[in-house]
């Protein structure tokens, strides 16, 4: 499985190799690291990497998938960014300058439903979308009122993340 983890605004790429008991592999950036891990206690790890030995206290700091990473010496605060967190930021930055919203896919997907059609008033919080993306369907609903100006997607229509699905003006 792959993460993006942002450390003290750094973004790195990172991969789970392998792992045997205590032994991973885990692959930061492009480069395989090869370290002995043994958690301690809940939030405290060992870690060996070429004969260093690393002490680190995983801190969660309430909100999900944030920690704070102490390694007795420096203090990093760590965010987790997987897919799913990925969707969810992307869905949030659906919304378009001036006086336009566009709705867009925040990952690739399928177009389950178009509730609406153009020229259509619509409310505020009206569904108009329903995609299935990840073995779950979101809906899309209009985030001001408005009428559709476009419809860029028909029903059954696989989707590419962050392309335009409905256009309100």
């Amino acid at each position: 499985m792959s993460y993006e983890i942002k450390v003290n605004g750094r973004i790195a790429n990172v991969m789970l190799v392998n792992k045997n008991g205590n032994s991973v592999i885990v692959n930061i950036d492009g480069v395989e690291y090869d370290v002995d891990v043994v958690k301690l206690e809940k939030g405290n790890y060992s870690i060996l990497h070429n004969n260093k030995s690393y002490n680190m206290e995983l801190i969660e700091s309430g909100n999900i998938r944030t920690y704070e990473i102490n390694s007795f010496k420096n203090l990093f605060k760590a965010e987790i960014i997987d897919s799913e967190t990925k969707y969810f930021l992307n869905r949030k930055s659906s919304q378009q300058e001036d006086d336009e919203m566009a709705i867009v896919a925040p990952i690739p997907g399928k177009v389950v439903n178009v509730l609406v059609k153009p020229g259509m008033k619509v409310k505020k919080g009206k569904t108009m979308i329903i995609l299935s993306a990840m073995k779950m369907e979101s809906e899309f609903k209009a985030k001001k009122e408005g009428v559709v100006k476009e419809i860029n997607v028909n029903e059954g229509q696989n989707v590419e993340a962050n392309q335009v699905m409905v256009v309100i003006e």
